[in-house]
């Protein structure tokens, strides 16, 4: 899967995506660490295997750089940058029964946000799944040679 690029000076806004997830019972906001307890056992359990030890990397720093949606306290979905390398957005997901609410886009940009008020010019987004959504919601485009990367000979 390759890598993608995002010019974090041309993304979308967040406002109003944030506003409407908060008018419909849905909090999108940086994981606290006393939360890592219930987000690493729940990442586990929904997805990729490798994903909630980048979770604990994410929880650890300070500012966390683990976004979650939560609806009356339960996780709907996260997504962390700065893990694996500096720069970099992922892992991200959203639970299958969540889907279709557009919580994927709106922890996106607020991963990216993030990594824009810090100082970022652009954004990678490792070993990318749905390009088309990347490609849609933030004008990604595919690092050519980029596969396996940063991610060759991992364990």
């Amino acid at each position: 899967m390759p890598d993608m690029l995002v010019k974090l000076y041309e993304i979308p806004p967040i406002e109003a995506l944030l506003a409407q997830h908060s008018a419909n019972g849905v909090d999108i906001r940086r994981a606290l660490p006393p939360e890592k307890h219930v987000i690493i056992p729940w990442v586990k359990e929904h997805f990729n295997p490798r994903w909630p030890s980048e979770c604990e990397v994410a929880i650890a720093r300070k500012p966390a750089t683990c976004f979650i949606a939560v609806e009356d306290d339960n996780l709907l979905g996260f997504a962390c940058y700065d893990v694996v390398r500096p720069n970099i957005f992922g892992p991200t997901g959203v639970h299958d029964s969540q889907r279709g609410r557009g919580l994927g886009k709106v922890l996106l940009l607020a991963c990216l946000h993030s990594m824009a008020a810090q100082g970022y010019a652009y954004a990678i987004i490792g070993g990318v799944g749905p390009a088309d959504f990347y490609r849609k919601v933030v004008g990604a485009v595919e690092i050519e040679g980029s596969t396996p990367g940063i991610y060759r000979g991992m364990l």
